[in-house]
């Protein structure tokens, strides 16, 4: 709803849209990245909650660390380059995105318990309420939602 006001247009209500906050990130490789991806995600939940008004239960903060900690690691041991942890999020929910060189979409395994390691896209797909997989003209993008809440 909008009021013109003397030729003035004034805002009445919950009428202008509002984009997302959103936050990138660019990797090397080198040692320490996925600390630092880890870190860099932590602070973009604080200020999505400082500035979005977000409320996310309590497995929220160590969940989403795993999810980027999981597609950090996997960016980081199967590309050949240098990566980007993108961050998109609002009151509701953070959209994890990792791109990087390689153009091998990743293999989600069958579950198995006796398998040692492999089970990085197996538990962001546990972590996530939708993950994608496509190749963009520089390697691959996976994305993955993360809900701040579950009811």
């Amino acid at each position: 709803m909008t009021e013109h006001l003397g030729g003035a247009v004034i805002p009445t209500g919950f009428d202008v849209p509002v984009e997302p906050l959103r936050r990138a990130a660019h990797y090397t490789g080198e040692p320490g990245c996925i600390a630092d991806a880890r870190a860099f995600a932590s602070q973009f939940l604080q200020q999505l909650r400082r500035e979005w008004y977000a409320s996310a239960d309590g497995r929220a903060d160590g969940e989403l660390l795993l999810m980027v900690s999981e597609l950090v690691t996997n960016a980081d041991r199967h590309s050949n380059g240098p990566y980007i942890l993108e961050l998109e999020g609002t009151d509701a929910a953070v959209v994890v995105s990792v791109y990087d060189s390689s153009s091998a979409l990743p293999r989600r395994f069958p579950k198995d318990p006796q398998r040692i390691g492999r089970h990085g896209l197996e538990i962001v797909h546990a972590l996530a309420s939708q993950v994608t997989v496509e190749r963009v003209p520089v390697g691959k993008r996976v994305r993955a939602v993360f809900e701040l809440r579950r009811d």
